[in-house]
């Protein structure tokens, strides 16, 4: 059997305030959202996350169980569960308001054959050293992917980010990074510019997400994909970097991409592969923006 799947970072509670409505609560935090999404998927997914021995942290442990992600231990060392007001406007777009602990478990001695790590426990202390460290330890087996998903709120300045951001982003053989976050990290830089830039520092591929306008790929080799988004009735958009993220994922372990002796492949990566990477990871994220919250499909609705 080949190991898990590993994701690091934050699970918390997504408290979504729509206009007109009563605030909803629902389990959710970026990496905790891709590995549901993996595991839903078919995955066999572990998760090293921090959360509270509290109500909602026990609504946390509880939904990443149910959709089997298997939760790391030591992950309940919070002194209380993080939460993230989502304040949803007309469009479903969402605007963020952060209550953060970051940290992580003692993940020595694990050799997954994929790590993804991203947002906020990715860059905020203590959870960003351990990341790095573990990032370091694991690169002689593992496939890393990234979404740095910024968070302006909590991060600092759009520099000291940027900074963090790149020293994940050269630790990475895949990044995804949305267009809205690369206009923050680098303003007045071409996003184009920028990816390109950034796969100078090590990655394979670096995506970058586009909403409604679909996504492009950039390969380390020269090689440039995009792929437009699925047409689809949006009810908010929670979520859906993250089911794409996990469709890419997904996508790199259906074209045996996974695992850190197919890096040179990876590296090599043609452009019909790259595109049914992108197209997978698409049809994931339309599911999800068709439906309420971080709510992402299984393998059986893709089918």
């Amino acid at each position: 059997m080949s190991a898990p799947l590993l994701v690091l970072g934050e699970s918390l509670i997504d408290i979504v305030d729509r206009a007109g409505a009563e605030p909803v609560e629902h389990v959710g935090g970026s990496p905790a959202n891709v590995a549901v999404g993996l595991a839903r998927l078919g995955h066999d997914v572990e998760l090293a996350t921090w959360f509270g021995r509290d109500e909602r942290g026990d609504r946390v442990r509880a939904h990443l169980e149910r959709d089997g992600v298997g939760v790391v231990p030591g992950s309940d060392g919070a002194e209380r569960t993080s939460t993230a007001l989502a304040r949803l406007d007309a469009t479903g777009a969402a605007d963020y308001e952060f209550d953060i602990t970051c940290d992580l478990p003692d993940l020595d001695g694990r050799s997954p054959r994929l790590v993804h790590t991203g947002s906020i426990s990715a860059v905020l202390e203590p959870a960003a050293a351990r990341t790095a460290r573990l990032l370091d330890a694991v690169a002689g087996t593992a496939t890393i992917t990234y979404d740095p998903n910024a968070r302006p709120a909590i991060m600092g300045s759009a520099t000291e980010a940027r900074e963090r951001v790149e020293a994940l982003v050269a630790r990475s053989d895949v990044v995804k990074v949305s267009d809205e976050d690369v206009a923050w990290l680098a303003p007045d830089e071409p996003v184009a510019d920028v990816a390109r830039a950034w796969l100078t520092l090590g990655p394979a591929v670096v995506v970058v997400t586009k909403g409604g306008e679909g996504s492009d790929a950039y390969a380390a080799d020269g090689v440039a994909v995009s792929v437009p988004a699925p047409r689809t009735t949006v009810v908010d958009t929670v979520g859906a970097g993250d089911s794409f993220m996990g469709g890419i994922i997904d996508g790199l372990v259906r074209a045996d991409l996974v695992g850190a002796d197919r890096r040179e492949r990876l590296h090599a990566v043609d452009a019909a592969t790259l595109q049914a990477v992108l197209e997978r990871a698409a049809a994931v994220a339309a599911v999800t923006v068709s439906r309420a919250g971080a709510n992402p499909p299984t393998a059986a609705e893709l089918a």
